[in-house]
């Protein structure tokens, strides 16, 4: 785990130390540990889709 100084999480927007950081953006450990432990079914899960969604993936040419 990443060491953080009171970075901001998009998921929950609050302001933690300890998380991951994923193309610059912060997820504290509480949401990392949520998202993974959630199934497709459950109602969060299009939540932390649409989170995540802020995170910019694509590879420039």
């Amino acid at each position: 785990m990443e060491q953080q100084t009171g970075q901001a999480c998009i998921i929950c927007g609050q302001e933690k130390e300890e998380g991951i950081v994923i193309v610059s953006h912060f997820i504290c450990e509480e949401c990392e540990s949520e998202m993974v432990r959630t199934e497709a079914e459950d109602v969060k899960y299009n939540f932390f889709i649409n989170r995540m969604k802020k995170i910019n993936l694509r590879m420039h040419a």
